[in-house]
């Protein structure tokens, strides 16, 4: 059956037929939305699944539409089961990994940093002194 079908969604007409009754779910949303239930979110979902799988126009409007909302775009992939959210997750997932996995960073030797500092302090503190004795000024 699955064979069957795959092949029938390969014909232009049946593509165009179903990127139809999507459009067509999408439009009966606002109408189904305030019946008791998520009806509109289903109808709404199943005819955006429908437009996207076999639009072409449509899909390019949805990269565009994730590129400007990564975020909204995510969402919409994991609602719609979408194959590239899984490669994406898995990725994130991966460098997320391998960032806990990284060792942590030293942290800059403060003692050290303290001497000098504190050296050039008083060396500054020299040079800035008055001689007291009698024979050592200018």
């Amino acid at each position: 059956m699955k064979h069957w079908w795959s092949r029938q969604t390969e014909k232009p007409l049946v593509r165009r037929m179903l990127m139809g009754v999507g459009f067509l779910l999408i439009a009966l949303t606002p109408l189904v939305g305030p019946l008791p239930g998520p009806g509109g979110i289903i109808v709404f979902a199943a005819g955006l699944s429908l437009v996207l799988r076999y639009s072409e126009w449509a899909k390019r409007q949805y990269v565009k539409f994730k590129r400007k909302h990564p975020k909204k775009g995510a969402w919409a992939d994991w609602g719609l089961r979408r194959q590239s959210h899984a490669r994406r997750e898995a990725r994130r997932k991966e460098a997320e990994a391998a960032e806990a996995a990284k060792p942590p960073e030293a942290p800059a030797d403060l003692e050290a940093t303290d001497a000098i500092e504190t050296a050039e302090l008083h060396l500054g503190a020299l040079h800035a002194q008055p001689s007291t004795e009698p024979g050592l000024r200018d």
